[in-house]
């Protein structure tokens, strides 16, 4: 006859071989479960086109996605048959590539200057162009970087580092005008960090007459001459030139990118943007930005 102590012991030993096989079983149920869930996300994950967005960088793009490049995004997702996901980043958007899309945050940035030699770059959905902004009453002519009457304006804005910057330097008009474009954004240093001058804020104060001209890039102040019918904006002409000879470019193609070896994905942006295209017209001319044409290949 088995002892209490022994049988006790067999009934731990059963009980715990039970929960073993208990346990055992659970797992190889559950493994096929793990299974579909991670197929079930694989395929949602593909369904959505994950864009790397600025969450306060308006025009271009806001967390409330009325941003026009938001917009866009949204219809280029749709021609893919996709649903577009934006990843938003309080940092400003010119960080977008190095901490978002290498980091593997997300797969595309809108609006990249065609071949950007750190991504990939689909071809362009437009051309953005440097502007004049002018209020519609100024009696001074000015077209183009050759125009007479640019020695004559009381204060001109611009954003330095860009081809206005280049430009008044060249016609020697810089010294005359920098320290009203710093005004612009306060007088904040520049020194290792990022600082915009307000869009609305340097077409405003054409409107109001602080300044008789304004020099920016069409797709960050177009919203705000559209919403002013005190303004005109003209589009700079091509064949800008430094002292040296060498050519100032003025009208930028956009593209949206990639990270490089991301062949499929590519591809299908590709596609997708002739299929788009119209529409993405749409929202440029709603923006107000002017259409042009993109250069010649060479």
């Amino acid at each position: 006859m088995m002892s209490a102590i022994s049988a006790n012991c067999a009934l731990k030993h059963a009980s715990r071989k039970i929960a073993a096989l208990s346990a055992v079983f659970a797992l190889v149920v559950a493994m096929p479960a793990a299974a579909d869930d991670e197929g079930a996300q694989a395929a949602s994950e593909a369904k959505l086109l994950r864009i790397c967005a600025a969450a306060d960088e308006a025009p271009y793009s806001a967390r409330d996605k009325s941003g026009f490049e938001n917009k866009i995004a949204e219809i280029v997702a749709e021609a893919m048959g996709r649903k577009a996901y934006f990843f938003w980043s309080n940092k400003p958007a010119i960080y977008a590539i190095r901490d978002q899309l290498e980091m593997k945050v997300c797969d595309v940035v809108m609006g990249v200057d065609t071949g950007d030699a750190r991504v990939a770059t689909t071809k362009s959905y437009y051309v953005a162009p440097y502007v004049f902004v002018q209020r519609k009453d100024s009696p001074l002519k000015i077209t183009d970087w050759k125009s007479p009457d640019l020695a004559k304006a009381k204060n001109i804005g611009f954003v330095e580092g860009t081809p206005a910057d280049v430009m008044l330097n060249q016609l020697d008009l810089w010294t005359s005008h920098i320290t009203y474009s710093r005004s612009l954004s306060n007088f904040q240093s520049k020194r290792n960090k990022y600082t915009r001058v307000p869009p609305q804020r340097m077409i405003g104060e054409v409107a109001d007459g602080t300044a008789d001209l304004a020099v920016g890039f069409a797709p960050e102040i177009a919203r705000f001459v559209k919403a002013n019918d005190k303004l005109r904006m003209t589009v700079i002409p091509e064949g800008n030139r430094r002292v040296d000879g060498e050519p100032v470019p003025h009208h930028f193609e956009q593209s949206i990118a990639v990270r490089k070896g991301d062949t499929e994905l590519f591809a299908e942006i590709d596609k997708a943007l002739d299929i788009a295209r119209p529409k993405i017209e749409a929202v440029l001319k709603e923006e107000g930005i002017p259409l042009v044409p993109a250069p010649p290949r060479t």
